[in-house]
């Protein structure tokens, strides 16, 4: 499972004009599914981003976590973490997971999450959505499961 975890001053993602998920200061999760992930993967990879800990404390060093600041979790599905292009110009995708599987295990990566943190927010599985943010930072770290 790939995940890159940006930190927000303020995220959202809105599809056919309408917001369907929108936070503030938190963490803008993009995730993608392999072929070979399980729900074990999905289980880590949340344990992982509620327990990272890249919001500064008092003395600026990176040692708060999202759920020491309190902030939001803003999660979106997106295959394109998986694309390859080694062979050219154009990417392929064969490295993401099929549809069906891709759809559940991000639908357990919300499920899960919901589970453990108040604040959580998502795009839509499949759709052709816009993410706005603003990075914080900025912070970006990519995360892989297996």
């Amino acid at each position: 499972m790939i995940g890159l975890v940006q930190r927000v001053s303020e995220a959202r993602v809105t599809v056919d004009g309408q917001v369907t998920g929108e936070i503030a200061q938190g963490l803008l999760l993009l995730v993608c599914a392999e072929p070979d992930d399980t729900e074990a993967l999905a289980i880590k990879l949340v344990d992982k981003l509620l327990k990272l800990r890249i919001f500064s404390d008092e003395a600026g060093k990176m040692n708060r976590s999202v759920v020491d600041v309190g902030g939001g979790l803003l999660i979106v599905s997106q295959f394109t973490l998986a694309a390859d292009v080694s062979g050219g110009n154009r990417p392929s995708f064969t490295g993401a997971a099929g549809p069906e599987l891709g759809r559940r295990l991000y639908e357990r990566v919300l499920a899960i999450a919901s589970e453990r943190h108040p604040l959580v927010q998502a795009g839509v599985f499949g759709a052709d959505m816009k993410v706005a943010l603003v990075n914080d930072g900025p912070v970006t770290i990519p995360l892989r499961m297996n």
